[in-house]
């Protein structure tokens, strides 16, 4: 059987999924690394994010309008609805894979040449083309489910796809290379693994398809809701046209958002040496934007948004089905919860791994080159957290177009001020761009939240927070550059194991213990967190009321 998620859950489960996909995608790239040249690593940047650009297009953002059409539906009782919204996003989605994935196979050698400048990725954008035949598909499926608050599908596939798509990419690398192929086809072959990794998600989506209908099936149809003055009920069949009229009026504004971080990934890589060309040479911003910036930075600094992913997912079929039905109360205990696990978890994710750059930068690849842009980039993620999940939440309230013109006016602001800073401080200047076009946004849509819900994050709260953050951060630092220090003369690789794990325990160690000792973390939120979380955080509940209870005696 398969049961419906929570919002914790669901959460819980996507988080863990996109988790583990992000360490393999990691793990790719620790060979990858290694195993390409220059000309290689760039082949495989230029065709790997020019294909997620395309993928987030060629699904429009229906993923996310399908997982609040249908969670609304089955909110008022209209299972039929919503199961006509499913064909009708499947059917776009086989129609849009099959022309997006033509025209990229086509246009390969124009994109290669005249856009990126590196005409050797013709090669590599061809092999990842077809990958866009079933991906499209298979984001549909998973916005279903997400509607349906199944989230254990689209988690399943998720792992899967990275799953296959590392062992596809590094077994034909391997292959080739000891063929003695070019860089050309040994970058293609790299790229050629998201194919297989598609195959691996739509088979597993196809499964949990299939046993989600045959439980609908076993229960029955559910019973409309008695049709309401003026509710717009209907028993007809809703049209698949007004179907495609209510996808698209949601969709085109969440397409626009949901790309802000890949079109500035996009943009910092394709357009790199152009606008750093008055700060760096030929040859470093070459290896600055294939193996720093492109390999390093963007791939550790995929690692903190993970958790604000999953509750964009989840947070969008609960806050609809709540504003559905006018349920404002439970609109506001959600948004205020969400934001509250945004500020508990991702924050210091993103702190922990800057602190400690040097040493992740340095286990995880050859040498410790670009931990300053991963440090960087790092950082910022904590703005791109919060913009990602207020997005959600305006979907959720059913205002889709105020995150796109919050995301236009931040991508504007990102042109303007790279353009600016990249010449004055090479890639850090198109960092900071970013980092600035992530606050924008972020501050755009709590405000307008703000006018609707009265949400509650911390409250008085937020300066024993910052305490915690500061204190937590300063010591994971100290911890850090005293282990590369003291065990310089291990080698190279266990040092920076031992560094990173050492600043890392004793970080969140602190952050634990002063979120709970400068009542941060109250009661209250203890009881909605899962229940691993609450074991943990108990008996320093506990010491801390007991302490409380003797000052006051």
């Amino acid at each position: 059987m398969v049961k419906k998620d929570s919002l914790i859950k669901g959460t819980i489960i996507l988080a863990a999924a996109a988790l583990v996909a992000r360490f393999l995608g990691i793990f790719q790239r620790i060979p990858l690394d290694n195993m390409l040249t220059v000309d290689g690593g760039n082949y495989f940047n230029v065709a790997n994010n020019i294909y997620l650009m395309l993928l987030i297009i060629a699904t429009g953002g229906i993923p996310s309008a399908i997982s609040k059409m249908v969670s609304e539906r089955y909110a008022l009782g209209r299972p039929d609805d919503a199961q006509r919204i499913y064909r009708a996003a499947l059917w776009f989605g086989a129609v849009t894979g099959l022309v997006v994935a033509s025209l990229l196979y086509l246009f390969a050698p124009y994109i290669a040449t005249e856009i990126s400048q590196h005409p050797g990725a013709d090669i590599s954008i061809r092999a990842i083309a077809p990958a866009l035949l079933l991906f499209p598909v298979i984001a549909m499926m998973r916005g279903y489910f997400q509607g349906r608050q199944f989230m254990m599908a689209g988690g399943i596939s998720q792992i899967v796809e990275q799953f296959m798509r590392v062992i596809t990419a590094i077994g034909l690398v391997v292959l080739l290379l000891s063929w003695g192929w070019s860089d050309r086809w040994v970058a293609g072959a790299a790229t050629f693994g998201s194919v297989l990794g598609s195959v691996g998600a739509f088979l597993v989506m196809l499964y949990y398809a299939r046993r989600l209908r045959r439980q609908d099936a076993a229960e029955g149809p559910v019973k409309a809701n008695a049709k309401k003055p003026g509710d717009g009920s209907s028993t007809s069949k809703l049209a698949y046209r007004s179907i495609y009229k209510e996808l698209f009026s949601i969709s085109v504004p969440v397409v626009i958002a949901a790309m802000t971080v890949q079109f500035i990934y996009n943009f910092d890589i394709l357009l790199f040496s152009r606008l750093t060309d008055a700060f760096y040479s030929s040859a470093e911003a070459g290896k600055l934007a294939s193996k720093w910036l492109g390999f390093r930075a963007q791939g550790i600094a995929g690692i903190p948004p993970i958790l604000a992913i999953a509750l964009s997912s989840s947070i969008i079929p609960v806050i609809s089905s709540a504003f559905s039905v006018r349920n404002m109360n439970e609109v506001e205990r959600q948004t205020s919860l969400v934001m509250r696990i945004v500020v508990f978890t991702g924050v210091p994710a993103a702190l922990m791994l800057t602190i400690a750059s040097i040493s992740v930068t340095g286990f995880l690849f050859d040498g410790t080159g670009g931990s300053g842009l991963v440090a960087a980039l790092t950082a910022g993620t904590i703005f791109q957290i919060t913009m990602m999940t207020s997005n959600s939440v305006l979907f959720g309230l059913g205002k889709p177009r105020l995150p796109m013109r919050h995301t236009l006016v931040g991508l504007a602001a990102k042109v303007i001020l790279s353009l600016v800073l990249a010449p004055l401080m090479g890639a850090y200047g198109l960092i900071l761009s970013s980092t600035i076009c992530f606050v924008i946004i972020a501050y755009l849509n709590l405000r307008e939240i703000r006018k609707d819900v009265p949400i509650k994050v911390l409250g008085s709260r937020w300066f024993g927070y910052g305490v915690t953050i500061a204190v937590s951060a300063a010591a994971g630092w100290l911890v850090d550059f005293a282990g590369r220090r003291l065990l310089d003369a291990l080698p190279d690789k266990l040092t920076y194991f031992i560094s990173a794990g050492a600043a890392g325990v004793v970080s969140l160690g602190l952050y634990v213990a002063l979120l709970v000792l400068l009542r941060v973390v109250t009661q209250e939120d203890v009881r909605q967190f899962p229940g691993p979380m609450r074991k943990l955080l108990s008996p320093l509940m506990r010491l801390t009321a007991r302490s409380k209870k003797a000052g006051s005696e």
